[in-house]
């Protein structure tokens, strides 16, 4: 009888794992072991040691968030209205901006066209920690297939989607979500470049290729095809 019981420990065990993971939301999930992570984190980075900062970076997201849920946060949009997340029905490519951050070259144009492109599959949203007025010129630049929204410490009802997303991974950093609103991946955006040795047109490639293969990860049965990165 013993070992029947031990037996069923052992299979159901890796099972409840995922199912307490399945039931935990991200904003929940972040908190653990935060503050050790961005410790080392930004002693890594202080020393200039990018490579372990990455390695910190996947593994909190691989070993931790992915197969959370995302939170059902509601951002505003800045033509108008509220986006609610658990309001879109299809996967959901979110990315965080600040207008102090400088985009990547190409990297506006390549998403514009991956949303234009894969638009019924997916929807791409942007979604900028800042006041409205401070964001409009930017947000102009991002075609109408992608909901441009923004939040901040100041609005109301932002508290929440601020702690868990903006003082947890810092941005720019991009959200891969299944039609159930799990977390399949969470990645850095843009691709850093020297604009002295790269064209604009392999920028645009890499920054179109960067993002299509995280795509790949929330669409399926879809032949996605990689730019030529011609012109270097």
């Amino acid at each position: 009888m013993k070992r029947i019981l031990l037996l069923a420990v052992i299979i159901l065990f890796p099972l409840l794992l995922h199912s307490q993971s399945d039931s935990l939301y991200f904003s929940d999930a972040i908190k653990i072991d935060l503050k050790k992570y961005k410790r080392e984190s930004a002693l890594a980075y202080r020393k200039g040691d990018f490579e372990k900062g990455k390695f910190l970076f996947d593994s909190l997201v691989e070993n931790r968030l992915v197969g959370t849920r995302f939170d059902e946060f509601v951002f505003k949009k800045v033509r108008g209205g509220k986006l609610k997340l658990n309001k879109i029905k299809k996967p959901i490519v979110l990315i965080t901006y600040a207008s102090w951050c400088v985009t990547s070259p190409g990297e506006i144009p390549a998403l514009n066209k991956l949303a234009k492109k894969y638009g019924r599959d997916v929807q791409f949203v942007v979604v900028f920690w800042n006041k409205r007025r401070d964001m409009k010129k930017v947000a102009r630049k991002f075609s109408h297939n992608v909901i441009v929204c923004y939040a901040h410490e100041t609005y109301k009802h932002d508290e929440s989607a601020i702690a868990s997303i903006k003082h947890t991974l810092g941005f720019p950093t991009s959200f891969y979500l299944d039609d159930t609103k799990k977390i399949v991946d969470i990645r850095r955006c843009g691709i850093k470049l020297s604009p002295k040795r790269t064209t604009y047109r392999k920028a645009y490639a890499l920054n179109y290729n960067a993002y299509l293969d995280g795509l790949s990860t929330i669409i399926m049965g879809k032949e996605l095809k990689k730019e030529s990165l011609a012109g270097k």
